[in-house]
Parts: C-alpha cells; sequence; structure tokens
C-alpha cells in the first residue's frame, strides 16, 4: 500500500456506505488525528485505539447517522503521493461554500481550514470532507 492516508479515506467512506456502527483501521498518528477533526465537527461519533489478533495497534471509529442516513456523505484525498498540493492560509478553497470542511498538514498539526485561516497556517491539503 503506498497512500495508508488514502486507505484510511477508503475506509471511512465505505463504512458510511455500508451503514456499519464502526470501522477499524491500523493506527497511526496522523490517521488519529483526522479522525479526532471529524469527531470535535460531528462527523463520527467516537474514536478509541485497540489492538487486533496479532497485536498490532488499531483504531476504531463510531460512525454516525441521521435518520439513518450517514452524516458523512463525501470523503475526498486532494492530495495525493504523486502530486502533493500545498496552499497559503489566504488560498485555501472553501467546501461547498463552507457547509464541508478541508483538513490540512500544517507546521502547527493538522488543522481543519477555518483554524489555518484563524491561525495565518497553511500547508499541504490533505482532503475535503462534507
Amino acid at each position: 500500500m503506498t497512500d495508508p492516508i488514502s486507505d484510511f479515506l477508503t475506509r471511512l467512506r465505505n463504512a458510511s456506505k455500508a451503514r456499519l456502527d464502526e470501522c477499524v483501521s491500523p493506527h497511526s498518528v496522523m490517521k488519529e488525528s483526522i479522525a479526532a477533526i471529524l469527531k470535535n465537527e460531528g462527523y463520527v461519533t467516537d474514536l478509541s485505539t485497540g489492538t487486533d489478533a496479532q497485536g498490532h495497534k488499531t483504531l476504531i471509529v463510531k460512525m454516525k447517522y441521521s435518520n439513518g442516513a450517514p452524516v458523512l456523505t463525501a470523503l475526498n484525498r486532494v492530495s495525493t503521493p504523486g502530486r502533493r498540493l500545498y496552499y497559503r492560509y489566504t488560498e485555501i478553497p472553501r467546501v461547498l461554500n463552507g457547509l464541508g470542511i478541508s483538513i490540512l498538514s500544517t507546521s502547527k498539526g493538522l488543522l481543519k481550514d477555518a483554524d489555518c485561516r484563524r491561525e495565518k497556517a497553511g500547508g499541504e491539503l490533505i482532503c475535503n470532507v462534507w
């Protein structure tokens, strides 16, 4: 696997569309930070860590639904390993006119687009969520 972040986002997208209760993925600090932002924004219910049968650390994300419909409707990977996209804080594109969020990797850690504009920090645009 060449892009673990894309794999994580695909697992979340598939779990949401299949209406699963939770999504299990291999753990990394970046994946945990993305899941924490999604939790703070209300796209997922909860996140925790555990271990699988081989003893590897896993990230468990509890999915959120509203009247049977998934709250997480789309997750798009923007910057890929073959094409990195960097933005200044003034150039960060808005997602659905501000209804969605962008997650950026900055020198201050992973931040959503509104926090980047507030803290005047640009960086690599990881994904768009709505």
